[in-house]
C-alpha cells in the first residue's frame, strides 16, 4: 500500500487547481497511476460496504443515489488513465494497464455481485411504482437493476464466482489485444527512396511521409505508416503496384503474423469465454445476451438488417469492381483487381467520370477550418459558441482546448482536441471524457476530447484533410456534442452512457452537415489562396458523394456479419479463426476485391473489449435513424430549423439515457424509421 506522502504528493489525488479542472496533466508520471488506483479502490470499496452493510431499510437516497456518489477518486484516475492509454501511451503505462485490468475488472464484480448491496435495490425496484420517484430517478433505478442482473447479482455463490474469473480474464485479453494491435501498428514502416517509389504521390502525401521519416530518425526518406491517414492516401496514388500490395498486406495482418503480438489465440479464447459468460446469465448465445440490452434487441432483428442492406450493396460493389477492370484494360494493365487495387483505380474511375480526384479536394479542406466548420454548425443549431484556450495543462503538445459556451455566455463545457497521428496513440478516430456532466454532487461540467489520426502538416504548412476525413472530424465533434449538451442529474445517465445501436445517433447524424453547401462554401478555402470552393467543384463534391459505396458499405457489412455470426455460436471449441472468417465471408458472398474493413485478429471494436462485441452492426442501425433524422430538416426546408434544431437537442444531445432509444427517437421524430431513407443516403435504393 503507498504511503499517505506518496498519496500526497500525487497529483491524480489532490485538487486540481487548473482551467475549468483539467487534469493536471503536466506533473502526472506513469509511476503516481498504480498508488492512485489503489488509494481509489480502497476509497470506492468502503463507501459500497456502507451502503451494502447499512442497518437501515433501503431508500432512493441511502442506496441508490449513494451509489452514483461513490467511486469519485476512480472516476478521476481512470478518466485520466485509460484517455492516454490510447491517446498517448508508452511501455509504463502498458505494463499499468495490463496489471490494472483484471484488478478493475475483480472490483466491478465486488459491486455488482454483492448480495446484500443487490437486496437493497432489488427491494427498491420490486416496489418502484410506489416510492413517488421522478422518471429520471425511475430510469436510474431501473437501468441500476439491469446492470446488477447482467453482472451476475442473481447467481449462486459458485456460479458468481465462476463469472468473475471470466471477467477478470476477458478484461486482461482485451488488454493484452489492443496492445498487439498498436505494436504492430508501430513497428511497421514502408520506407520508401525518392524516384520511381514516389510515382503518384501528391505533394501533400509526399510531404506527409518525409515527415514521419524525419520522426523515425530517417531525414531525407520518406515513410509510409499502418496510419489509416498515410496508408489509404498511399494505396490510392501509388502507381508502384508492387508497394502497393507490400503496404496493404502488412495493414490487413495486423494481428495476423504468427507472432509474439499474433491476437488469434486470444480471439479463441475470448469467445469460448463470452459463450460460457453468456450461458451462465441464462442466455443461449453471447448475442443473445449483448443484444438484450440494445435497441435491436435479437439477433434476428440484426441479422435481417444486415440482409436488407447487403443484398444491394454487394450488387453496386460488383459493378463497381467491373469499372475498375474495365479502366485497368483500357490503360493496357493486364491485370485482374485486387485489393490492393482498389483505391487506385477507383479513384481515376472517379475522375473520369466526376472529374474529381484528392489532390483537387484536399487544399480547400484545412483541418482548422473544418474545426471552425464543425463549431459553426454547432452555433446554428445549438447557440454554442468555442473560446479557445492557451494556457492549459497538455499532455501532449499538440492538443487544442476551448471553452464551450452556450447562447447566453454560460460556461457548458470544455471540449479537447487531439488530431495528429503519432507512434504512442491506437489507430482511430474516438470520442471521451476526462469528466462527465452530472448535477448530483454540485453542478458537474464535462470534459470531452475527440482523438484522431490525421497527418500532420509540414513545418509551416496546414494540415489538409480528405473529404472522408472531414467527415471524420464531424462525426466524432457529434459524439462530443452528445456529451457537452448532456443536462441530466445522474452520472449514470450522462452523455454518450446509451445503448451502442443508439450512441452513433449523434455522431452520423451530424455528418450531414458537413456537406451543406453553405458551410462548405464558407469554410471550405484554398489553404494558399483562401478562395472559397469554387461552385462547379463544390457541385462535383457533392455529385461525387455516393460514389464507391458499393464498396464502403461491403467492406463495413463484412465486418458485422463476422462480428455477428462469431457471438451467435453456441459453442466455439476449438475455433479456428481464419478458417472461420474465411467461411463467413464465403457465405455471405463477399467479393474476393475487397477485406473486410476490420479484420478479425485486428477489431478493436469487438475484442479489446465488451463495447461494440456483437454491436459492429450498430453504425448501420444508427445509420437508419440518422438518415431519417436529417430527413426531418430537410421536410422543412431549412438544414438548420430551429424547431426540429431544438427538439433534436432536448431529446437526444442534452437527453442522456433518460429514455429508452425508441421513447426519445418517437419523441424527436414522431415516429420510428425505415431503412428507406439510409439506402436514399447511400444511392442505394433501387
Amino acid at each position: 500500500m503507498a504511503s499517505s506522502t506518496t498519496l500526497s504528493g500525487n497529483p491524480l489525488l489532490v485538487t486540481w487547481n487548473t482551467p475549468f479542472g483539467l487534469p493536471p496533466f503536466e506533473s502526472v508520471l506513469p509511476e503516481h497511476y498504480k498508488p492512485a488506483f489503489d488509494h481509489a479502490l480502497a476509497e470506492q470499496q468502503a463507501e459500497i460496504a456502507a451502503i451494502a452493510d447499512s442497518t437501515e431499510a433501503p431508500t432512493f437516497a441511502n442506496t441508490i443515489e449513494a451509489l452514483e456518489k461513490s467511486g469519485a477518486a476512480m472516476k478521476r484516475v481512470g478518466g485520466v488513465f485509460f484517455n492516454l492509454a490510447g491517446s498517448h501511451t508508452n511501455d509504463a503505462i502498458q505494463a499499468t494497464e495490463r496489471e490494472m485490468a483484471p484488478i478493475l475488472a475483480k472490483h466491478r464484480n465486488s459491486i455488482f455481485m454483492n448480495a446484500a448491496l443487490y437486496k437493497r435495490v432489488a427491494a427498491l425496484y420490486d416496489k418502484r411504482d410506489s416510492l413517488g420517484l421522478s422518471a429520471e430517478q425511475a430510469r436510474v433505478l431501473d437501468r441500476y437493476h439491469t446492470i446488477f442482473v447482467r453482472a451476475g447479482a442473481k447467481l449462486g455463490a459458485e456460479q458468481k464466482k465462476r463469472l468473475a474469473a471470466i471477467t477478470e480474464r476477458l478484461a486482461s485479453l482485451g488488454t493484452q489485444f489492443a496492445q498487439n494491435v498498436l505494436a504492430d501498428e508501430k513497428s511497421y514502416q514502408l520506407v520508401l527512396e525518392s524516384g520511381d517509389d514516389l510515382a503518384g504521390l501528391p505533394s501533400f502525401l509526399r510531404e506527409a511521409a518525409a515527415q514521419a521519416a524525419e520522426e523515425r530518425g530517417l531525414k531525407g526518406k520518406y515513410v509510409i505508416t499502418l496510419s489509416r491517414s498515410s496508408i489509404e492516401p498511399f494505396l490510392q496514388f501509388s502507381k508502384r503496384r508492387d508497394l502497393r500490395e507490400q503496404a496493404f498486406k502488412a495493414w490487413a495482418s495486423r494481428g495476423d503474423n504468427n507472432d509474439g503480438t499474433d491476437n488469434k489465440a486470444i480471439i479463441t479464447e475470448m469467445a469460448a469465454l463470452r459463450v460460457e459468460r453468456a450461458k451462465l446469465l441464462g442466455y443461449e448465445t453471447f448475442a443473445d445476451f449483448k443484444l438484450s440490452d440494445t435497441m435491436a434487441k435479437t439477433p434476428d432483428a440484426v441479422q435481417k438488417l444486415l440482409n436488407d442492406v447487403w443484398t444491394p450493396a454487394r450488387a453496386r460493389a460488383q459493378e463497381e469492381r467491373d469499372d475498375l477492370q474495365a479502366l485497368a484494360q483500357s490503360q493496357g494493365d493486364n491485370i485482374v483487381i485486387e485489393p490492393w487495387d482498389w483505391r487506385f483505380y477507383s479513384d481515376q474511375v472517379r475522375l473520369a467520370r466526376h472529374n474529381l480526384d484528392e489532390a483537387t479536394i484536399k487544399p480547400y479542406f484545412q483541418l482548422d477550418r473544418i474545426i471552425e466548420a464543425s463549431f459553426e454548425t454547432a452555433h446554428r443549431l445549438f447557440g454554442l459558441s468555442f473560446r479557445e484556450m492557451k494556457d492549459f495543462p497538455k499532455y501532449h503538445p499538440d492538443i487544442r482546448a476551448w471553452e464551450v459556451l452556450d447562447a447566453g455566455g454560460h460556461h457548458i463545457g470544455t471540449f479537447i482536441g487531439d488530431y495528429f497521428a503519432r507512434s504512442s496513440k491506437r489507430s482511430g478516430a474516438w470520442m471521451s471524457a476526462f469528466r462527465s456532466q452530472e448535477k448530483l454532487t454540485g453542478d458537474i461540467r464535462p470534459i470531452i476530447v475527440n482523438v484522431m489520426n490525421f497527418a500532420k502538416g509540414s513545418p509551416g504548412e496546414p494540415s489538409l484533410l480528405s473529404f472522408d476525413d472531414a467527415r471524420t472530424l464531424f462525426h466524432e465533434f457529434g459524439h462530443g456534442l452528445h456529451g457537452l449538451l448532456s443536462n441530466v442529474t445522474y452520472p449514470l445517465l450522462a452523455g454518450t452512457a446509451v445503448s451502442t445501436d443508439f450512441v452513433e445517433l449523434p455522431s452520423q447524424l451530424y455528418e450531414h452537415w458537413l456537406s451543406q453547401p453553405d458551410i462548405l462554401r464558407r469554410y471550405a478555402t484554398h489553404y494558399r489562396t483562401g478562395e472559397p470552393i469554387p461552385e462547379e467543384l463544390l457541385e462535383r463534391l457533392m455529385g461525387a458523394r455516393n460514389f464507391n459505396q458499393g464498396f464502403a458499405t461491403v467492406e463495413y457489412l463484412a465486418s458485422a456479419f463476422v462480428d455477428l455470426e462469431l457471438h451467435r455460436r453456441k459453442d466455439v471449441t476449438g475455433l479456428d479463426v481464419s478458417a472461420f472468417e474465411k467461411e463467413t465471408l464465403e457465405k455471405i458472398g463477399m467479393p474476393r476485391e475487397i477485406i473486410m474493413r476490420h479484420r478479425t485478429p485486428h477489431f478493436l471494436h469487438v475484442f479489446s473489449g465488451d463495447g461494440y462485441s456483437s454491436g459492429y452492426y450498430s453504425y448501420l442501425w444508427s445509420e437508419v435513424l440518422d438518415a431519417d433524422a436529417f430527413v426531418a430538416f430537410e421536410e422543412t426546408g431549412d438544414a438548420f430549423n430551429k424547431n426540429m434544431a431544438e427538439k433534436l437537442k432536448s431529446f437526444i444531445y442534452s437527453a442522456g439515457n433518460l429514455r429508452d432509444p425508441v421513447e426519445a427517437y418517437t419523441a424527436f421524430r414522431g415516429r420510428l424509421p425505415t431503412a428507406d431513407a439510409l439506402l436514399a443516403k447511400r444511392g442505394l435504393a433501387a
